[in-house]
């Protein structure tokens, strides 16, 4: 019983934090206001405070639940194991091109940019937890090829940053400037092949 209450309370928070998102990414911040978010979600004012306590707790959860945590959880050591480094770089690319580009993504990368000033502790862990945890790990598969020989390399995790740069290239700042849709997934495989070429190029230890 107790078990179905959890369930039910876990499905209306999703629920709640969809309609939520939505408002916020179609309104901005500060034009969202409760009595939008509740006439698109359901519930009650009581409900929302209660729950997360005012507009920026709300606003809040959903970058933390709906966003860099579930999106930009980057591909694990283990599940590439094996593959070289191409194949590595190429998997990881096309996993991170699909998060930039998702809908969810663009909308809070929108909503930071102009609220960066208003809630900075926010921003920082939404760059810590997502776009900056990715470099991190790609940083341990450049730190692991470094050790193998293959590349050569004084800082990997400046490499990794420059590596999760090529692949969003300026297609992703054009889709969050409104300038143009995501690119279709052969324009994203093209990006991302042509990030992994020149990076490759770069960073390999020349053969004598």
């Amino acid at each position: 019983m107790a078990a179905a209450r959890t369930t039910r309370r876990n499905g209306r928070r999703e629920a709640l934090l969809q309609a939520a998102a939505e408002v916020f990414f179609e309104q901005g911040y500060a034009a969202t206001s409760i009595d939008a978010i509740i006439e698109r979600a359901g519930g009650s004012k009581r409900n929302i405070y209660n729950e997360f306590g005012n507009k920026e707790g709300l606003f809040s959860a959903i970058v933390r639940e709906s966003g860099a945590d579930n999106l930009l959880s980057p591909l694990v050591i283990e599940e590439i194991e094996g593959h070289d480094l191409r194949a590595t770089l190429t998997a990881f690319g096309r996993h991170s091109m699909d998060a930039y580009m998702s809908p969810t993504l663009i909308g809070i990368y929108r909503i930071a940019v102009t609220e960066a000033n208003r809630f900075p502790d926010l921003v920082k862990s939404f760059y810590e937890q997502g776009p900056g945890r990715t470099a991190v790990r790609l940083a341990e598969v450049l730190e692991a090829a470094r050790e193998r020989g293959e590349i050569q390399a004084d800082d990997c995790l400046r490499l990794a940053g420059h590596f999760v740069g090529m692949t969003r290239d300026n297609l992703h700042l054009q889709v969050v400037l409104g300038l143009r849709p995501p690119p279709s997934n052969e324009e994203a495989r093209e990006a991302v092949a042509s990030a992994v070429e020149i990076f490759l190029n770069g960073v390999r230890r020349s053969r004598k």
